[in-house]
């Protein structure tokens, strides 16, 4: 039994539904947002078990640890960019941390699995990004902030309470049940489904390229690194292995969507060689291989727009 806190969320869902795959029960935990799409709500009451929770609220967490025999813990529940203040910020992340160390010692868990992210490679201009390179210590955002310190603080705390802990580091994610609309692939996508012109955060550039990877692929290399008998590494990389830009992101769409309005600028603003994520590690220790590719996720998302309108 696997508790993911977030297990309803974008990313969490997608893993639980992994892990079922692979013979695993689960408990999802929510905070304000539910939704059962297709592809679990035959699993709830059987193999998924729903949960209201606010992580911050260590008593609550551990409760849980009562109702169902947990024996794996996954920390995905992050609060929602820029709604907390600087101090309420704070105060979420790192209690949230804290309660979900706790709860995996006491509970005395097999692996603990914490969601770090790409953000954590901001700075390091040439890739790919390997986990073992120098990062730098000045964030330049939240996430970044968080997640480091969610690196070092969760390392410290396992070994001093003999935890067995990954740190996730998750490249950007795009997919089925995406809301937030923070990355360019979901808005692209969202928008050639609707037919209207995506609503941007300024111009985009054709050569800019991420490391995105779909989201299927992304629960697949959590669950496969959570359910591992052994790990050779702290930390791991989950992505796509490659750099995609604008241009091909607007080229594979319109293969399905031929008249899709895009609007791009020639040329690059973004000076990073190589920008995407080495896969070497997740690939020799858990045989991960992303599935999709960009045409097959793209190909995959708009049919699940047209059935599912977000």
């Amino acid at each position: 039994m696997i508790l993911i806190t977030g297990g309803m969320g974008f990313i969490g869902l997608h893993t639980a539904r992994s892990l079922i795959d692979m013979g695993e029960q689960v408990v999802l935990t929510q905070y304000r947002v539910a939704r059962e799409p297709g592809f679990i709500q035959p699993e709830i009451g059987k193999n998924a078990f729903v949960e209201q929770l606010d992580v911050a609220d260590g008593e609550a967490l551990l409760a849980l640890g009562a109702k169902y025999k947990v024996d794996g813990l996954i920390h995905l529940a992050t609060p929602g960019l820029g709604a907390l203040d600087a101090a309420g910020d704070f105060r979420m992340n790192m209690s949230s941390l804290l309660n979900v160390l706790e709860a995996a010692r006491t509970w005395e868990v097999k692996r603990l699995g914490i969601a770090s992210s790409v953000t954590v490679y901001s700075g390091v201009q040439n890739g790919p990004f390997t986990e073992d390179m120098p990062l730098r210590t000045t964030p330049a955002n939240a996430v970044e902030a968080y997640k480091k310190a969610y690196e070092v603080l969760a390392t410290h705390y396992a070994q001093r309470a003999g935890l067995d802990v990954v740190l996730l580091r998750i490249a950007g994610i795009w997919g089925p049940l995406y809301h937030s609309m923070a990355n360019v692939p979901s808005r692209l996508v969202h928008a050639a489904v609707k037919g209207v012109e995506p609503e941007l955060r300024g111009d985009l550039y054709e050569g800019d390229a991420q490391d995105y990877c779909y989201v299927k692929d992304c629960g697949r290399g959590i669950a496969l690194l959570q359910t591992a008998e052994r790990l050779n590494h702290l930390t791991y990389n989950i992505g796509a292995g490659r750099a995609t830009t604008n241009k091909e992101l607007a080229e594979a769409i319109r293969r399905h969507i031929p008249n899709a309005s895009l609007p791009m600028k020639p040329g690059v603003t973004l000076d990073r060689h190589n920008p995407y994520m080495d896969l070497t590690r997740i690939k020799q220790d858990v045989g991960y291989e992303p599935v999709y590719g960009l045409d097959a996720a793209v190909s995959d998302y708009i049919a699940w727009l047209k059935e599912n309108p977000e």
